[in-house]
């Protein structure tokens, strides 16, 4: 509500979850964030703010990689005094959406899963990630109850397991990093497969490193954004050339039309995720102990099957490179693919009835919802919807770089601005 306007109302069907989230809610004190404290503020306009709040409290300094749970407390306590200094104009509701109605006379309908409808103005879909897609080659139904868990955020992964137990992570990304510090924390004892098809784990940030030096866009298709890269990391080291490429990377995801991108994500992605989303100094410490002690192993292979063996899963992976299948006896089988986009793959209600009304459509990679350069959403034929308005990770099909706070939250800033500044007139802002 910093930028005045008109009156909003916040919709969140998980009250632990306002202001949260999945990630800050579900999280573990061992949990950290893999961004320094002194990039985390939630405000574009007061870059220092998250460190003065840590600071205040004894908790940390810019350099800092603190809890996400800290994280998760700061926000719901912005959002809390937001609500308390907006005198009314800023509401929280609790609730599922179901349905988002264009209103014949202007504005939209919003109905809820108890029956009763909000109406409104403007209607923003503030969505998250989609939880993760089951990988090929499993078919959860047929596993014995409990051994397949597909979100690792939905349920306690480690509940019930021995030290004579392996479990199986099927991703090696962010998300297994994650449930392997889980169940290390829950006292886990047995062994952890994680399997992807490339078998990359995240890499680790360093101290001092060099900061990021301002360059223009660089030119060309994505093999010479490639070649520039690796000729920047040879001269000041990978996480520099990475981190030269923050500013510019959606104006370079913006020019690149449909096939490169496409190719992008067939080929590049998985390396550039495993060294642009990296891990904090102290948790790449944990996850190399592990490893060390041989609790947790890194592979690189294809799931062909997962059978019923007693009470346990037998999953048969081909290695990769390789024609010979290995067959792990899984107490349990944790879906850490990490979140999907696809939203004709969606079971969610609302995501469902707007596709069917053609209010929304997928973008043409199928990464979340098709949104114009003003976060609003593209309809089934093409049309800007004007009521509608879109932000956050689901939006990564325009913007591509929208998955962190830093870009996040400047989304949100300027569509809040531009709602704000709107004439609201009929129930239509001109």
């Amino acid at each position: 509500m910093r930028h005045g306007g008109p009156r909003a109302t916040l919709i969140e069907r998980r009250s632990r979850q306002l202001a949260r989230g999945v990630a800050y809610s579900a999280a573990h004190p061992s949990h950290l964030l893999n961004v320094r404290a002194g990039n985390m503020s939630a405000l574009p306009d007061d870059p220092d703010h998250f460190v003065r709040w840590l600071k205040t409290r004894g908790e940390g300094d810019r350099k800092t990689f603190v809890p996400r749970t800290t994280y998760g407390a700061y926000l719901r306590e912005m959002l809390d005094a937001a609500v308390t200094r907006s005198e009314g104009r800023l509401s929280l509701a609790q609730g599922e959406v179901c349905s988002i109605d264009l209103v014949a006379r202007g504005g939209v309908s919003v109905g809820m899963a108890d029956g009763s409808r909000i109406a409104a103005d403007r209607a923003v879909l503030a969505l998250g990630n989609l939880p993760p897609h089951t990988p090929p080659g499993l078919m959860p139904e047929d596993l014995p109850p409990g051994r397949y868990s597909a979100d690792p955020w939905a349920s306690d992964i480690g509940e019930g397991l021995g030290p004579d137990d392996t479990v199986v992570l099927v991703g090696t990304g962010l998300t297994a990093i994650d449930a392997a510090l889980l169940l290390d924390a829950r006292g886990f004892a047995g062994q952890i497969l994680a399997v992807s098809r490339r078998g990359l784990s995240p890499r680790r940030h360093v101290d001092g490193a060099p900061p990021a030096r301002v360059l223009d866009k660089p030119q060309g298709d994505l093999s010479a954004i490639v070649r520039h890269i690796r000729e920047r990391a040879g001269a000041d080291g990978w996480r520099a050339a990475v981190d030269e490429l923050r500013p510019v990377t959606q104006m370079l995801w913006a020019a690149a039309p449909t096939p490169q991108r496409a190719r992008f994500l067939r080929h590049a992605r998985p390396y550039w995720d495993v060294h642009r989303h990296r891990l904090a100094p102290t948790v790449a410490d944990r996850v190399d102990a592990l490893v060390a002690s041989g609790t947790l192993r890194f592979a690189a292979g294809k799931i062909v099957s997962a059978t019923t063996a007693g009470e346990a899963v037998d999953l048969t992976w081909r290695p990769r490179g390789e024609d010979t299948p290995i067959v792990t006896r899984a107490a349990r089988i944790v879906n850490c693919t990490g979140p999907q986009g696809d939203l004709l793959r969606s079971g969610e209600p609302l995501i469902r009835h707007l596709i069917a009304d053609g209010v929304i459509r997928p973008d043409p990679l199928r990464l979340g919802v098709d949104v114009d350069a003003q976060s609003r959403a593209v309809g089934r034929n093409g049309v800007v919807e004007q009521r509608l308005h879109c932000i956050g990770p689901m939006t990564r099909g325009g913007l591509w770089e929208v998955v962190a706070v830093p870009d996040i939250r400047q989304q949100s800033w300027d569509l809040a601005r531009r709602l704000s500044n709107a004439q609201w007139v009929g129930g239509e802002g001109l």
